[in-house]
């Protein structure tokens, strides 16, 4: 019974680390949860339905996840602004080299980390009431942004197309009406991303408005 009070006062160590801290581990569950709750809004209530991606669905919760730890657990090295302005110096210029991310998913990345850096090194200088308000407001101004202001949700799909006389710039409005005929997607707008003259082929990515193949 001793060892057990001692344990969960934190009086116990092993190599000058101690084995339980109940504030520091209260207090990273209640941050945690926290915080994964703000972002699962966001990526999966907002992000998600609009842009039906689980790619990067993944990759924002773990990338989350991730810089919340880094700050919480690192914040005893009082680093706490430079260290969160690396994080987004180092995140913020991520790019994936087979497939670049849109300025869409990149702004929804700099938005996780910055909560999840915000949720983390927040300190007893901002209070609570602070805290949730500040990460409320991202959620309602993200939600209007997405549904609200912005009616139309632009989707967007990649077609390998085989008549490649049709990709000249010229000829752009032909190869948006062949592509309408054949795809029944009212296309708005069409970006050659890759051509292949060996196999006589493009890799096309067509952009049309949700709402309309509904």
């Amino acid at each position: 019974m001793e060892l057990l009070l001692i344990l969960l006062e934190g009086g116990m160590e092993f190599l000058g680390t101690p084995l339980w801290d109940s504030e520091d581990f209260l207090k990273l569950l209640v941050k945690g949860v926290f915080n994964l709750g703000i972002v699962i809004i966001i990526v999966r209530y907002i992000y998600y339905p609009v842009t039906k991606n689980k790619d990067y669905l993944f990759t924002f919760l773990l990338i989350s996840l991730t810089v919340f730890l880094l700050c919480v657990l690192l914040d005893s090295v009082k680093l706490q602004l430079g260290f969160a302005l690396g994080l987004f110096a180092i995140f913020g210029i991520i790019r994936y080299r087979t497939d670049p991310i849109p300025i869409k998913e990149m702004t929804y990345l700099f938005l996780v980390i910055g909560i999840s850096v915000v949720n983390a090194l927040s300190n007893k200088k901002i209070s609570y009431a602070e805290l949730v308000f500040a990460n409320l407001l991202i959620v309602f101004v993200t939600y209007g942004m997405e549904k609200i202001w912005l009616l139309r949700h632009e989707s967007r799909k990649n077609i390998i197309y085989e008549k490649i006389e049709l990709i000249k710039p010229e000829r752009r409005e032909e190869l948006i009406a062949d592509l309408k005929e054949r795809t029944g997607i009212d296309i708005i707008r069409v970006e050659v991303r890759r051509i292949d003259f060996l196999r006589d082929v493009a890799n096309v990515r067509i952009f049309y408005y949700e709402d309309d193949i509904e």
